[in-house]
């Protein structure tokens, strides 16, 4: 885990005063952008954008699209990803063929399954925006709010209404919550993204430990509602979320979510910093009871007591698996670092209809056949098959995550689609695919952690390194184990740092063939990876992974700086610089003394470009000392842009 200052003493942001729009308005230009030129609006200007030509786009025209969720895609030479919102991940069999014809005709046929439930298409040329973005909304769906500083897609088990044993059917609260947040003006200006999930799965399957706010479903007094749990999140500072302590019936639903976001979002302390702008952060100030009382005064009026459930098993939905609707199976789909093509989509929806079933998205990247008739199964299965979805192949391919990569995404600096099915493969192929069927690798290209790296079994995040002896840099690695979420909840613990591309496969060998001779040994099928690595210690875990001896710790006295993707080219495209320095302003000196092009973007005159936050951990730094900020060996200071991680 990232380190942190070990002595000084912090106010919580709830003790300090709160500022007036005027700071955050010096303090924060996205403020003053969304203040100036709301950007919803720039849907109505796409015409004008497409008659300038891409590259004459302004960089904060490009930030507004995010609100309609268009990102250029890497490298910038004017094609468009377009993220699609599908709220609670449900398609019908229609809402499936328009998705793989929208593909097919403009996205040259790709396409990929999110880790929220919804869809994203690239290759989108500018001119063919409005075309995408009006055929999307034909069919019933829509991406308005899919990025920037919105509600997000609202996620929830994908097999609501399907199983035996939920409290009640969520799906048409998701649809309420859905219809009132998507869009609506008063909750498209917030202080940064903000996501929902709401679900009755006693499995949890849909990860509330990780969302800002999550509703499970519960019974009280006869009564169907809602406990609450706010606070949690990845990035750079990851956090699990925290029972709030209350039961919310069901027909308060939109109205208590809107007092959640509306105690954060009037709260102009999170407003100041886009490093600390998400709601974890207020949740850390006030904690669970203050967090409550700050909800209820939103609300009006005091909530009543409850207690958020603990899930009850893991679950991922893959397989065959009985309906509570007589004669019906559904059917979850392990989709491979959840790439799909248009064409396979449109196979989909013709299956679907055929039985009068639906499909639905997982967080996991994969998709479920929904409402399937126990006699069609194994000819359903036949025609998964031929267009390349082996129920067989392995649950662990339906287990594991993989963010958009290096490919699209311009904050990436690694490979990770591709390198995680090459290394499932090598996995599958050594040690067979039963054996490795509960295994989760989550793999990022950056520290946005859209594939969740911090609660992997084994989690991954690219970075670069420089190959022994020469000025070579190749893609690397950083290793994190023993994180997991359901009955497993936990952040994983950083092992190793820049594993190169070439060894990486190896390392994670060792490591899993360990774990199963262990588990063999004990004759214990319940026995994880994480439990494995929970069991030793870093130097011991290190040491198999290396194929070394145990050898003590060398103390590692220099500080990382570490860059996003953007600045690469500024640096000879190394990710993490570690330097030797007592402060922030000599590290970034530092980095500025060996790269001019960096110091004249980031630290011009010496002082931080707007356009940049510099963060310790969690902590912006003009909520410390500023570049007089002092900095301890391993601490990493990191570079965020202003307007970042989507």
């Amino acid at each position: 885990m990232t380190a942190t200052l070990p002595t000084r003493t912090r106010r919580s942001g709830a003790d300090k005063p709160p500022p007036d729009w005027d700071l955050v308005y010096k303090r924060n230009y996205i403020e003053r952008l969304k203040r100036d030129r709301p950007p919803l609006n720039v849907r109505d200007e796409l015409p004008e954008l497409i008659a300038r030509g891409y590259e004459d786009i302004p960089e904060e025209d490009i930030v507004r699209l995010y609100w309609w969720a268009l990102a250029h895609d890497k490298p910038k030479i004017g094609t468009f990803m377009v993220r699609v919102k599908v709220a609670g991940g449900l398609v019908s069999a229609e809402q499936a063929r328009a998705l793989g014809r929208i593909a097919r005709e403009y996205g040259r046929d790709e396409a990929e399954l999110t880790t929220r439930q919804g869809i994203q298409l690239h290759w989108v040329e500018l001119a063919k925006l409005p075309s995408v973005l009006a055929d999307i909304e034909a069919a019933g769906l829509t991406t308005n709010g899919g990025e920037g500083d919105t509600v997000r897609n609202i996620t929830g088990c994908p097999v609501t209404g399907l199983t035996h044993d939920e409290p009640f059917d969520v799906t048409p609260v998701i649809r309420e919550v859905a219809e009132h947040f998507y869009g609506n003006l008063e909750f498209s200006n917030l202080p940064r993204k903000h996501k929902y999930t709401i679900s009755a799965c006693s499995a949890q399957c849909n990860a509330p430990e990780i969302s800002d706010v999550a509703l499970i479903a519960v019974e009280q007094g006869g009564r169907d509602g809602f406990a609450l749990r706010v606070g949690g999140g990845m990035t750079n500072t990851p956090r699990i979320s925290r029972d709030i302590g209350v039961f919310i019936p069901r027909e308060d639903t939109v109205e208590v979510l809107a007092a959640v976001t509306n105690a954060w979002q009037r709260d102009l302390r999170y407003r100041i910093s886009r490093a600390k702008a998400r709601i974890k952060f207020m949740m850390d100030d006030y904690g669970p009871e203050g967090m409550r009382a700050k909800i209820e005064e939103a609300l009006g009026r005091p909530l009543e007591d409850g207690t958020a459930p603990e899930p009850k098993l893991d679950a991922d939905h893959l397989g065959v698996h009985a309906q509570r609707q007589d004669g019906l199976v559904y059917i979850g789909v392990p989709v491979p670092s959840g790439r799909i093509t248009g064409s396979k989509l449109e196979t989909l929806a013709a299956l679907a209809e055929s039985y009068g079933g639906d499909v639905r998205l997982t967080r996991q990247q994969n998709f479920i056949l929904g409402n399937v008739p126990v006699e069609r199964v194994d000819d359903v299965k036949a025609t998964l098959r031929e267009i390349g979805f082996d129920l067989d192949r392995g649950r662990a391919f339906g287990r594991s995550l993989a963010c958009t990569s290096h490919t699209f995404c311009n904050y990436s600096v690694a490979e990770t689609k591709g390198k995680l099915d090459e290394m499932l493969d090598e996995l599958t192929e050594h040690f067979g695919s039963e054996q490795i069927g509960d295994l989760a690798i989550h793999m990022d290209g950056c520290p946005h952690a859209c594939a969740q790296h911090w609660v992997g079994e084994i989690g991954l995040q690219g970075t670069t390194t420089r190959i022994d002896g020469s000025d070579e840099r190749v893609e690397a690695y950083d290793l994190t184990v023993g994180g997991g979420l359901g009955t497993r909840t936990a952040i994983g613990r950083r092992l190793m740092r820049r594993v190169p591309t070439g060894e990486i496969n190896a390392v994670i060998d060792r490591l899993v063939g360990a774990w199963l001779q262990e588990r063999n040994s004990t004759g214990n099928p319940a026995f994880t990876i994480g439990d494995f690595c929970n069991a030793h210690t870093d130097e011991e875990l290190v040491a198999i992974a290396n194929d070394s001896e145990v050898a003590a710790a060398v103390p590692d006295t220099s500080v990382a700086v570490r860059l996003p993707g953007p600045l690469l080219p500024l640096v000879n495209g190394e990710d993490r610089l570690d330097v030797q320095a007592a402060t922030v302003g000599e590290a970034l000196a530092a980095v500025a003394a060996r790269f001019p092009e960096f110091g004249a973007t980031v630290l011009p005159g010496g002082k931080v470009a707007e356009s940049f936050l510099i963060a310790i951990g969690d902590d912006d730094i003009r909520g410390l000392d500023g570049l007089q900020t002092p900095v301890q060996p391993g601490v990493d200071i990191i570079i965020v842009m202003a307007m970042s991680g989507g």
